[in-house]
């Protein structure tokens, strides 16, 4: 069983940046497939960036390409959300997620429900 908590949302004005990290309590976590997705108020659950096991592979919605980037330091079980630029329409709960699939864990997954694991969600409010 992995537990995620991510941590950093808050509130900014657009044009900020903030910087999301979710944090993983397994041992396995380095094998695991990593995605953040977010949910703005009355809307689904949208992927938002993903990366591999090994962080050479990063994927990207185009909202938030060019301006979001994806890591992770797996020495330290943790993957971040670089967020700049930040703009309204990014108002939302950011959650973090790891697939459990290890055969998977070459591959940037965007589906939620190919994510076995979820964090509790930190919230995100970008003001104009």
């Amino acid at each position: 069983q992995e537990r995620l908590v991510e941590s950093g949302g808050g509130a900014v004005q657009a044009g900020g940046s903030l910087s999301l990290s979710c944090a993983a309590s397994g041992r396995t976590f380095s094998s695991y497939t990593v995605g953040w997705f977010r949910r703005a108020p009355g809307k689904e659950r949208d992927f938002v960036a993903g990366i591999n096991r090994s962080g050479g592979r990063t994927d990207y919605a185009d909202s938030v390409k060019g301006r979001f980037t994806i890591s992770r330091d797996n020495a330290k079980n943790t993957v971040y959300l670089q967020m700049n630029n930040l703009k309204p329409e990014d108002t939302a709960v950011y959650y973090c997620a790891a697939s459990a699939n290890i055969g998977l864990g070459i591959l940037v997954l965007t589906p939620p429900t190919a994510y076995d694991y979820w964090g509790q969600g930190t919230p995100v409010t970008v003001s104009s």
